[in-house]
């Protein structure tokens, strides 16, 4: 095995029973991520993505024993990137990846910025709602793995197939007819958008949207307001007085969307396991698939500021 040593320090082996020992998840520090990889209990699914025909970043280095399972195995298809494959697709994808319900999984994302944290927040997310129980990201990805001296490997992992099956929960899943239930005043929660102030005001657009605006009655909260300096996510106390400061408490339900699901995903991912919100549902399809859906939406520019945008390059 070729490594590529970051730093002299050495991994400390750690045994399967006292992984299990420690606790795990929702998030790691790179240190707890290596004395998980050293036990050789954990799986390590390496999401980042390169340049298509370029060398990806998994092949230029990546965690020993970690498997390649790029993004976008996880993503719905150009037109609505934020759509949920469905359960059979899943099993497959899951199932070569060596994807078991009760074997422990680490997620490892580049970690270059709060927007990037997004990608393995989805990916959690939909492994959670396939049924697998415990679940953990690395705290600052793979830049943090590389910033505290980690080493890395330029060896190929083959994962070994599992006879693991999806059944995807719908607990933590709000579907664009449960949105729309109270968007029409027929159900009761609160719509919460997690893109930046510009996307809300519809000042800006997705690309795939079919117009700019957002969801009637919602509020922003942009999704990096979970992370400090640097890319790092806040702890579980610091999550806890955000959400109370916002008013995100038990008792009402919560659903979380941005244009696509994956800066949602973030804002479900601090609420419901950092902050231990209950009662948190992420909303996959969010803006793209809402409005192209023709469904009513709120902060929508007129037809002169909307031809105004496109010609100026807003979107």
């Amino acid at each position: 095995m070729r490594l590529i040593p970051l730093a002299a320090a050495a991994l400390v082996a750690v045994s399967a029973p006292a992984l299990a020992q420690t606790g795990f998840g929702p998030l790691l520090t790179p240190e707890q991520a290596a004395e998980a990889q050293a036990s050789g209990e954990a799986l390590f699914l390496d999401i980042r993505s390169g340049d298509e025909g370029a060398v990806t970043p998994y092949e230029t280095g990546h965690i020993s024993g970690a498997v390649p399972a790029p993004y976008a195995l996880f993503r719905g298809p150009k037109e609505n990137p934020g759509q949920v494959p469905e359960a059979g697709k899943l099993t497959e994808i899951l199932s070569g990846l060596g994807v078991t319900a009760d074997r422990p999984t680490v997620i490892v994302h580049e970690g270059k910025d709060a927007s990037d944290f997004g990608a393995a927040a989805r990916v959690y997310w939909t492994l959670k709602s396939s049924g697998v129980s415990q679940l953990a990201i690395i705290n600052g990805g793979m830049r943090g793995w590389q910033e505290a001296g980690l080493p890395l490997s330029t060896d190929a992992v083959t994962p070994e197939p599992s006879a693991f099956t999806v059944t995807f929960s719908d607990r933590w899943l709000a579907t664009q007819d449960e949105v729309q239930q109270v968007v029409e005043g027929k159900e009761e929660a609160k719509l919460i958008d997690a893109r930046p102030q510009e996307f809300w005001e519809g000042r800006k657009a997705a690309p795939a949207a079919a117009r700019p605006g957002t969801l009637p009655q919602s509020e922003y909260f942009t999704h990096d307001r979970w992370f400090g300096s640097n890319p790092a996510l806040i702890d579980a106390e610091r999550a806890q007085s955000l959400a109370t400061e916002a008013g995100y408490t038990d008792g009402e339900e919560l659903i979380s969307f941005c244009n696509t699901g994956h800066w949602a995903a973030t804002n479900w991912f601090a609420l419901s396991e950092l902050a231990g919100v209950e009662n948190v549902k992420l909303y996959p399809e969010s803006m793209v698939g809402w409005s192209n859906a023709g469904l009513p939406m709120e902060n929508v520019p007129g037809p002169i500021r909307n031809l105004w945008n496109q010609i100026s390059g807003v979107f």
